[in-house]
């Protein structure tokens, strides 16, 4: 691929490889791939740690955002928690990394909830997780993925970790009139349609400089304009999502940065005040942007981390 002969790095950690990389920081990864009953190929990965056998505090079931994916920084966050003794598994939703479909096409986002479900409640029938309390994990794109799972099973899982969810696209990003409306009127007949005009998400995601650049030479990055259909789709899913967040009832912490201007810090306070759950926290990180768990300075990331960790921690007592 073109993108990998201009990387100098065979992994955003540098050339080691992932086995290696994992080893050093004690943790034991695998890939593989499951069949959604749709019948979609998704790749997938597993974090655990890397003591046998491995004392697992929990399990945390982790949605990346629109146009990413599981093998890139992403697996930052997944390293530290399995680290910390959590087993951490995560999937390439439809249309993204080494899943199955056109890139970036996500026509159906009720379906991908269905894919995630059905890998996720695989992984809790192995014997060695039973009994241990299971965490949706999602950043973005996924945040509000995760909170449509948790609409689809309301006992299904232990709590959520919600970094700067798209409960909605902020105003920031969406295209101005009359382009949504010439827009939808198109989508009708070419969803696949990859036109929709938008600033570059990395550059408004990303505030360390050198860090846009690791994140530019992803090689599973989607890096063309919007299709269509996934644009649609989206707004559907957040319009719908804002309207019912009084119906979210499980254990919460919803992470965001002040200076988000992808997805908007404002729903995550209204998430906040409207969630019905009897168990939620919130965080505002002043002048932080959409990427808070990569995109930040090391001691920002380790703020966010430390969050996340205690929250976990207190979760998983006894």
């Amino acid at each position: 691929m073109q993108e990998e002969k201009e990387n100098p790095n065979l992994h955003y950690w540098g050339n080691a490889s992932e086995e290696d990389h994992y080893k050093s920081h004690g943790v034991k990864g695998s890939t593989s791939f499951y069949t959604s009953p749709r019948g979609l190929s998704l790749f997938t990965r597993s974090w655990l740690p890397l003591s046998n056998p491995p004392p697992h505090r929990g399990i945390i079931f982790m949605i990346h955002g629109y146009g990413n994916d599981i093998s890139w920084t992403f697996q930052s966050t997944p390293i530290f928690l399995a680290q910390m003794g959590f087993a951490c598994f995560a999937l390439d939703l439809e249309g993204h990394g080494r899943s199955e479909g056109l890139r970036a096409f996500v026509p159906n986002v009720d379906a991908v909830v269905q894919d995630c479900l059905s890998f996720f409640n695989s992984i809790k029938q192995d014997p060695q997780y039973h009994g241990l309390p299971c965490f949706l994990f999602g950043e973005s794109m996924g945040g509000a993925i995760c909170l449509l799972i948790h609409f689809a099973d309301p006992k299904g899982f232990d709590g959520a970790i919600l970094v700067a969810p798209m409960c909605k696209i902020s105003d920031n990003v969406k295209p101005r009139w009359p382009i949504p409306q010439v827009l939808m009127f198109v989508a009708n007949f070419m969803p696949t349609l990859p036109i929709v005009p938008t600033a570059d998400l990395v550059a408004k995601s990303v505030k360390v400089e050198e860090k846009v650049i690791i994140a530019e030479k992803n090689p599973m990055r989607y890096r063309g304009k919007p299709r269509l259909g996934t644009v649609l789709e989206l707004l559907r899913v957040t319009d719908q999502l804002s309207q019912q967040l009084s119906k979210v009832s499980i254990p919460f912490i919803v992470l965001h940065g002040s200076a988000d201007v992808v997805t908007d810090p404002n729903v995550s306070k209204a998430l906040y005040e409207e969630a019905k759950s009897e168990d939620k926290t919130i965080k505002i990180y002043d002048g932080m942007m959409h990427s808070l768990l990569f995109g930040e300075t090391d001691e920002n990331i380790e703020i966010v981390c430390k969050d996340i960790l205690s929250w976990l921690e207190e979760r998983c007592k006894g």
